[in-house]
């Protein structure tokens, strides 16, 4: 994103991403969407992000199966990054994958 509420694209991108996850992770049965946010990442001040949050059982499974929808369905799948923590509320998210390998650096 290039500003802290997204333009038209942006938004377009959120629906489509949540609604095509959704029926990836619910058909393979392994998980589901559940939110997102938008916004100024916290470590990276002057940069924006698009964060979807998806519970899934199986990482790899989980891991998997996003990066083959958002390639499928050509959503962005460039410039993501994929990172999970475990159900511990005060566990950090760790970076699983990113499109650019290069680029190592992930926040919230």
């Amino acid at each position: 994103m290039k500003s802290l509420t997204g333009n038209k694209r942006d938004h377009w991108l959120k629906e489509k991403v949540i609604e095509y996850l959704n029926e990836e992770l619910g058909w393979r049965g392994i998980g589901n969407v559940d939110g997102f946010d938008m916004g100024e990442q916290t470590a990276f001040k002057g940069k924006y992000a698009l964060n979807i949050f998806c519970v899934v059982y199986d990482e790899e499974k989980g891991i998997a199966s996003i990066k083959r929808c958002l390639k499928e369905y050509r959503l962005d799948y460039t410039r993501i990054k994929i990172a999970s923590r475990s159900n511990s509320s005060d566990s950090n998210f760790q970076l699983k994958y990113s499109a650019k390998k290069k680029d190592q650096t992930f926040s919230i």
